[in-house]
């Protein structure tokens, strides 16, 4: 997609939902029907800067763009939506079928078993399933059985969830290998120097806060890196790293018992009173207070 069109582009978590409030380091599910529909079954053209999709179409069909490519819908058939791809699709009516929308860290934490789990959500394609040698049926359950976990609120809820995403990974893995070619062109530069900002993200960001560090280890500018990230994420590079330390400290306070105290210094902070201040800017309220809503939304 041209790059002078790309600031045009909306930014959404979910299709739709224009509100920047939307917390989630973990994942989303739908019936394709539920969005689609009222949207007379276009969704018009997007991109999630934070969470990748895959969609289970099984029944309808339609046409669907990621960057420059338009490609028929197979049925029953995978599609996969990267975080940052400009996608746009057209379903025929009626279509049947599934969204899984999963934060990023909520893959991460899916695929940390298997590095090539992630490698194959971090591809666009466009898979059939007839043909392939993987069991439609169950695919299929997979993704009925996420759906239920997902509107349930039964003992295990989370544990359930995740082992089901996991087994949709495989699944992508699977198609993955058997297809060379998914149909799908190679991201732009933009793009590419996002993934590799992100990767190096994850290495370094609980001690290094300076943007000339990355930009250098990445071989651009700081103004490079931060035109990629606005054309890709719509948010500066400083927006990302900084999201990316506050999601770490969500998961200290609402997963252990660690003082926030203790959270600071292992997010990276070397004076506790300084990241109280940086939380409560960023999130609203100061880490105490969130742990206590968060705690209060699990009883």
């Amino acid at each position: 997609m041209a790059q002078e069109a790309l600031s045009g582009i909306p930014h959404y978590y979910l299709y739709g939902d224009q509100g920047a409030d939307v917390e989630l380091d973990f994942l989303h599910m739908e019936p394709i029907r539920d969005r689609s529909g009222p949207h007379d079954w276009r969704i018009r053209p997007h991109t999630h800067p934070d969470h990748m999709q895959v969609l289970l179409v099984k029944s309808g069909g339609g046409t669907i763009r990621m960057e420059e490519q338009i490609l028929p819908i197979p049925v029953p058939g995978i599609l996969v939506v990267p975080a940052g791809i400009v996608h746009q699709i057209d379903f025929n009516p009626g279509t049947d079928g599934f969204v899984v929308t999963a934060a990023l860290g909520c893959l991460k934490t899916a695929a940390a078993s298997d590095p090539r789990l992630l490698k194959a959500a971090e591809r666009p394609a466009v898979y059939p399933l007839e043909g392939t040698g993987v069991s439609i049926p169950a695919v299929i359950d997979t993704f009925e059985w996420l759906h239920r976990e997902f509107i349930w609120s039964a003992p295990g809820r989370r544990t359930a969830i995740m082992a089901q995403y996991m087994r949709i990974l495989v699944v992508m893995l699977r198609l993955n290998v058997t297809h060379d070619d998914p149909g799908i062109a190679a991201p732009d530069r933009d793009y590419d120097l996002l993934v590799r900002y992100r990767a190096l993200l994850e290495a370094h960001f609980r001690s290094e806060r300076s943007l000339v560090f990355y930009a250098n280890d990445l071989a651009v500018t700081q103004a490079r890196l931060n035109a990629a990230c606005k054309a890709r994420a719509g948010k500066t590079a400083s927006d990302l790293l900084y999201e990316r330390i506050v999601i770490e400290a969500k998961r200290y306070l609402v997963y252990t018992e660690s003082s926030v105290a203790q959270v600071a210094h292992l997010t990276g902070f070397d004076d506790p009173a300084y990241f109280n201040r940086f939380f409560t800017q960023r999130v609203g309220v100061s880490p105490g207070a969130f742990r206590k809503q968060a705690l209060h939304q699990e009883a």
